[in-house]
């Protein structure tokens, strides 16, 4: 009896952690110790990019936007929180963004208010959630002049986020205030005023589902104002009809011919992932609407979720 003491104790242990992970997997932001929260560029699935690649570039328009570096387009499976997984297409080719970089408004003003050097008083929430949610370009502009652009810099640039990051193409960048007059703070590398890549604000929100934004009290303050996006256009449109059952957490934007969207996704089973999209193309809001299905049909395709699947039917 005692040669399977052993044995026995490591089936016990091994239920736990299956256990723990069951639970810690149930809401969001995910409860990981730091040590085991991996960089998400370290986290890029061979067979997921296979499979996201191919999918994207079967759409002959498409590949042609990919090949001339308009068309970005990232993906991170987080329904495993011990086995993310990521893809990008694109992943570091910074574009212009419109409304999307209030994201790192969104940030900056939650370290400032984590900092002190912001007061939290009922018309700067007001401001936090209605730049976001409504994409509201007076509520952004406040909070810029609140904080300032060194400030929002200072943020992005943090060696805890690195939202920007000379290294990889840039990334997240608001440099001019949401004004029609206003002097330009451009980003050192591509000179823009609101830019974004999709790997960083796919890390945006990898961090933030990790609790790794500020702190975790910060990052649940943070999810509350990204979630219920009151425009449901691009992504949004989409998601209302195939998945409304599914909590978003959103922010897109949209200037002419550019069109951005990111949403975290938390519905059940398979359908827990973070997609961003960067177009430029005069058919951009359609094509963002037609990105859902097509991720979807990569992330099913995945072994793991082709048992989830299965067993939902």
């Amino acid at each position: 009896m005692r040669k399977y003491v052993p044995l026995l104790i490591f089936i016990v242990m091994l239920n736990i952690q299956v256990s723990e992970s069951k639970n810690n997997d149930r809401e969001l932001p995910y409860y990981l110790p730091a040590d085991q929260i991996r960089p998400l560029r370290q986290l890029v699935d061979k067979n997921l990019q296979k499979e996201l690649e191919k999918k994207l570039k079967s759409n002959k328009r498409w590949a042609k936007l990919i090949g001339k570096k308009k068309m970005a387009v990232g993906l991170v499976d987080i329904s495993d929180s011990s086995n993310i997984k990521f893809a990008r297409v694109n992943g570091d080719v910074m574009m212009y963004a419109a409304s999307l970089p209030k994201l790192a408004v969104l940030l900056a003003a939650a370290q400032s208010l984590e900092d002190g050097t912001l007061q939290e008083t009922p018309e700067i929430l007001h401001d936090m959630r209605i730049m976001i949610s409504q994409s509201d370009n007076g509520a952004a502009t406040r909070m810029i002049d609140r904080m300032g652009f060194e400030k929002i810099e200072s943020v992005l640039t943090d060696p805890s986020y690195e939202l920007y990051d000379t290294k990889h193409g840039g990334g997240l960048w608001v440099g001019k205030r949401y004004a029609k007059k206003s002097k330009r703070y451009p980003d050192p590398l591509m000179g823009l005023s609101h830019g974004a890549s999709v790997t960083q604000v796919c890390r945006f929100y990898y961090l933030l589902a990790m609790g790794q934004l500020v702190n975790r009290q910060r990052s649940i303050q943070m999810l509350d104002i990204l979630s219920d996006p009151e425009i449901h256009h691009k992504f949004v449109n989409t998601l209302d009809n195939i998945a409304p059952e599914a909590k978003l957490y959103r922010k897109s934007g949209t200037w002419r011919n550019w069109h951005a969207d990111s949403v975290m996704v938390w519905g059940p089973v398979w359908r827990r992932y973070i997609i961003v999209g960067l177009i430029e193309d005069k058919q951009g809001e359609q094509i963002l609407r037609n990105l859902i299905p097509t991720v979807e049909e990569v992330l099913k395709s995945q072994p793991s979720h082709k048992i989830a699947e299965g067993q939902t039917k």
